[in-house]
This record gives C-alpha cells, structure tokens and sequence, in this order.
C-alpha cells in the first residue's frame, strides 16, 4: 500500500528560500520560547500527560487522509483548533510544534529549512487567531448546544484558510518557484476550505462530546481526578486504532498542497534542490528520516536507499505517536524541572 504524506499545507523545502526560510525559522522559535514560558508560569504539572497524549493523537490522526469528491485530491484532520479548545492556544501551538518536528526529522514529511513556516501556518492561525477571535466569542463560553459546536466549524475552515494562504505568501516571496501567485492562490483556497469544512465537522463533535462528558478538560481548565484520567485514557485509545488500525484505509490520492501544485505546474513535485543550504539541510533529513516513505509521493528529498523497505502504516502511525509523546513530555519535564529549580 502506498503510504501518503501526512499533513496538508506541508511544505516542502523546494518551495522556499533560504532567507524566507530562515525567517519563518526565528518567527516559530520565537513563538515557541513565549509559548514555554507562558505555560511554565502557569505552574500545572497536570497539563503535560494531556499535551503529550493529545500529541500522539494528533499525529496518528494526521495520517487518516479522507478522499475529496470531484477533485481528485484529498486532505485529513490537522488538530490545531481542537488542541487550542482543550490546551489553551499556547500549549497547543507547542504540541502541534512537537508533531511537525517529529514528521520532518524522522519521516521527511516537510522539509527542515519549510519547518518554520509549516510550524507557522499550521499553529500560529488555529490558536492564536481562529480560536481566541472565533471560537470563543461565537461559543459565547457555551459547552453545549448549537453553538460550539458552530463555533469550532466555523474557526477551523478560518484557520485552515489562513494557513493555506500563508503557503502561497511564503512560496511567492521566496521566488525560488515557477508557480504563479494568482494561479495557485485560487486553486491553495478552494481545496482548503472543503478539507477545512470536513475539519470543522470533526472538530466540531470531538468538542461538543468532551463538553458533554467531561466539561472541565475544556478551553485550559484541567482538574485532577477522574474526568482528566478518562480522557487521557480514550484519547490514548484514539491514538493507537488510529496509527496501527485506520491508517491503512487512508486515501492515496494527492494532498491539497500537492494536487494545487500539480494544476498550476503540470507536474506532481516542485524539483528537488541539493546545492547550498537545501543540499546540507536534504542531507541531514536523509539521515535521521528513517521512517519515510517509498519515494512515490512528491517528497523532495527522494526515495529511499535501493533496497530498504518502506514502513507499514502501523509501525509509521504507532511509532510516530510515541515519539511525539516522548518529546512533548521530556520537554513538559525539562521546564518543570526549570520552575521548580527557582
């Protein structure tokens, strides 16, 4: 079975320059440091088992690309929104962080000198506007009813819309590509508001569900006991059918970013870049990306060595969610051990 890239809107780095690149780079870092310090200050031990989790999930839930009627293309559940609901937008932007990292280093989906941007557009919007602009006015507070669950459809197609067009901004601004600003803006949109529609929907009931049955692991609130461990628990649940059991049934059909480049272009990947920073950066992820796939999506940095067996969607699925349960809980532990050292 052909195994899909995992994420849409995941940028490759034949897409952006350098100095764009870099960039994007210190604008995450910078974003990530604020995020850390504001959640260390928050003193909760309690919220990184939930981050870590929730990571896992998200990671694993990633891979379940579902087919887009009529296009050809297909897209899957990108998690920044619904993390924001539950973590609160700072812990959000952080794990989404985690999962993203983990994808580009050890599976080469997105590249490393692209990661910046795809930590930009795929978090920075869903937490940081869709979610406090939006979802909470729109929710008016409300944990049930019509109303989050209005709230999170419409804030999740805001926030995939924003990301998608922050691609277009960073390719066009790198200059690096042939694919023309208005030609791919008007095919980037369209895609990613019908995949944004079927995130909405699905965020939407995950919320509505965990306001019904357990209301206090909402919007940053999370108390010890039994609610908390019972999520922890399903979300965990979650994780593992989805990476060792649904991934197998994931579309193969090109992801939004891939079928909008394919339209404009003509052709399925923008050409592969070995010289100067993309080429040291491309050897690098060779090296650590050991989970990748078979070389037949538009991955840039090519297929794997002659010979070496693509993963299955299961060992990929189950062995990236604990990965990025690892990271997000060793980098909870080290800002734990940080507060209470002072």
């Amino acid at each position: 079975m052909k195994q899909r890239e995992f994420l849409v809107m995941h940028m490759a780095d034949a897409l952006v320059s350098p100095s764009v690149g870099g960039i994007m780079w210190a604008v995450s870092a910078g974003l990530m440091g604020w995020c850390a310090r504001t959640i260390k200050a928050r003193r909760d031990d309690r919220l990184i088992p939930l981050m870590g989790v929730l990571g896992a999930f998200i990671f694993t839930a990633q891979m379940l690309n579902f087919s887009i009627p009529v296009t050809g293309s297909s897209g899957h559940f990108g998690g920044g929104l619904l993390l924001a609901v539950i973590l609160g937008p700072h812990a959000a932007f952080l794990v989404l962080s985690s999962v993203l990292t983990v994808q580009a280093l050890f599976f080469a989906d997105g590249g490393l000198l692209a990661l910046g941007c795809n930590i930009f557009n795929l978090g920075f919007a869903p937490a940081f506007i869709a979610y406090p602009l939006l979802y909470r006015p729109i929710s008016g507070g409300g944990r049930s009813g019509v109303r989050p669950a209005c709230a999170a459809l419409v804030a999740a197609i805001v926030g995939l819309q924003l990301g998608s067009l922050g691609v277009v901004v960073e390719t066009t601004l790198s200059g690096i590509s042939d694919l023309p600003f208005k030609a791919f803006l008007l095919l980037m949109q369209p895609i990613h508001l019908a995949i944004g529609v079927i995130e909405g929907v699905v965020t939407a009931g995950i919320v509505v569900f965990v306001a019904r049955t357990r209301p206090e692991t909402l919007e940053g609130v999370h108390a010890k006991g039994a609610g908390t461990r019972a999520m922890l628990l399903g979300f965990f649940i979650l994780a593992i059918l989805c990476g060792g059991l649904f991934s197998w049934f994931a579309s193969t059909r090109p992801d939004g970013l891939e079928w909008a480049i394919t339209k404009v272009s003509g052709r399925e990947a923008m050409p592969s870049r070995e010289e100067g920073v993309h080429g040291r950066l491309a050897g690098i992820q060779r090296v650590t990306a050991r989970m990748q796939d078979d070389g037949e999506t538009a991955n840039p940095q090519g297929p794997r060595a002659s010979g070496e067996a693509a993963p299955s969607p299961s060992l990929a699925g189950l062995s990236g969610g604990a990965l990025t349960l690892v990271l997000v809980f060793v980098s909870g532990w080290i800002l734990t051990i940080r507060t209470k050292r002072r």
